[in-house]
């Protein structure tokens, strides 16, 4: 009978553990809404960015996280940010992922808003939406918009074209 308590007391403390560190992994997701866009590039002021878009349900841009990690690691100084196209609700998968992949330390955003096309078209009114999606920003912000997997080596011509 106490060893039943204590294997209870184990499950519990367990289960606290792991509902914690989903927690945890779960707040380091911003919150994309309306005008959560102008903030990155106001955040990003005068430097060079690239932002992927990806989706969970996504089987081209789930592959890519390993590409995604390596560029980071080939380039840490050069700011990457992730943006899930996914329901808020999807948060804990959204983590999980990021966690596995090893890209929970670049800036990492979900959609909260309900209406996905309102945000898709703050993004770029001429993206209808495939995935994956990745833009290239320049210091100026001016930048160049790919639908589809990108090769390792399309991603580095591009990133050393914006480090220039």
């Amino acid at each position: 009978m106490i060893l039943k308590k204590h294997f209870q007391a184990i499950l519990v403390v367990l289960f606290l553990i792991t509902v914690t560190t989903v927690k945890a992994e779960v707040d380091n997701l911003h919150a994309f809404i309306p005008g959560s866009y102008q903030q990155i590039l106001t955040d990003t002021n005068n430097q060079p960015f690239m932002l992927v878009v990806w989706s969970i349900t996504c089987p081209s841009c789930l592959k890519d996280m390993s590409l995604i990690k390596e560029l980071h690691q080939a380039h840490p100084d050069f700011k990457i940010i992730m943006l899930a196209a996914d329901d808020l609700a999807a948060s804990p998968q959204i983590a999980s992922i990021l966690k596995k992949s090893d890209l929970t330390t670049l800036e990492n955003w979900v959609y909260a808003d309900e209406n996905t096309q309102k945000l898709q078209y703050e993004i770029d009114p001429k993206w209808y939406g495939e995935l994956p999606r990745t833009y290239f920003f320049d210091s100026t912000h001016q930048r160049e918009g790919f639908s589809g997997v990108l090769s390792r080596q399309d991603y580095e011509a591009r990133l050393v074209k914006l480090k220039n």
